[in-house]
């Protein structure tokens, strides 16, 4: 009986592994469902701050601090600045929020304009990619329920995830074209 066991559970693992794979690709098919509407101009954000170290993303309006959130990044975000495709790193520097998906494979999404001229010059003199698609999302679709418990690890291949309800609320309070600073570490003024 016991050597039954001994095959019985990396067969049942091995299933439970498959049908996560599976539900996580119909899943992303399904999308994210309808955005929410913007807030009101006066109340969105003119400026998004966020500070690797902290694990801490704010938004800004006139130099004040509106709101913040913890965040997941990279899984190697603390190993510097985004060099190239594969890299796991988060980006470092100042870029801007230059689309959005509400058909993303995460909860919402919203795009850094990562690689700038500067990253896309380094990568042309190294002969590599400097990869791109950086977001700041939501947790993959379906794995909502999840919550804050993806901060747990940085899971991310150098985007900045933050829960479904945060992801709501950021969407309607960062509007295209507001500018982002991505820091290894920034203290509040």
């Amino acid at each position: 009986m016991r050597y039954r066991l001994l095959y019985l559970v990396p067969v049942v693992m091995l299933i439970m592994a498959g049908a996560a794979v599976g539900y996580t690709k119909i899943m992303a098919r399904i999308g994210s469902g309808e955005p929410p509407a913007s807030a009101p101009a006066e109340k969105q954000a003119d400026r998004i701050i966020v500070s690797k170290n902290d694990k801490t993303m704010y938004l800004l309006r006139d130099d004040r601090i509106l709101t913040s959130y913890r965040i997941a990044m990279g899984a190697d975000w603390d190993q510097g600045h985004k060099q190239r495709e594969g890299d796991e790193r988060t980006p470092e520097g100042t870029y801007r929020i230059d689309w959005r998906n509400p058909n993303s494979v995460a909860h919402l999404s919203l795009h850094i304009s990562y690689p700038n001229k500067d990253d896309a010059e380094q990568a042309r003199r190294g002969g590599y990619d400097p990869g791109g698609n950086i977001m700041i999302h939501g947790l993959p679709n379906g794995w909502g329920a999840a919550g804050g418990l993806h901060r747990l690890m940085d899971w991310t291949d150098g985007c900045i995830a933050v829960t479904n309800d945060e992801m709501r609320e950021i969407w309607s309070l960062t509007p295209d074209g507001t500018p982002i600073t991505i820091a290894a570490e920034w203290k509040e003024p």
